[in-house]
């Protein structure tokens, strides 16, 4: 089943792009599915150290 997405713009430096670039072609990734990986993972390494971050349908949608 497909998940839905949502679309969020981001300014990052010069070098950070071509670093991501760089690390997305290594793991054969694209950089949205890389930057997508990187922000999940920060997520749970977030929730390890302060608990789980509930999320209600208002946050979903609003």
């Amino acid at each position: 089943m497909a998940t839905s997405k949502v679309n969020l713009s981001v300014r990052i430096t010069p070098e950070s792009n071509a670093k991501l670039k760089k690390i997305a072609k290594s793991e054969v990734r694209s950089v949205a599915n890389l930057i997508d990986y990187l922000i999940q993972k920060e997520i749970a390494r977030y929730e390890s150290e302060h608990g789980e971050i509930e999320v209600t349908d208002d946050d979903l949608y609003s």
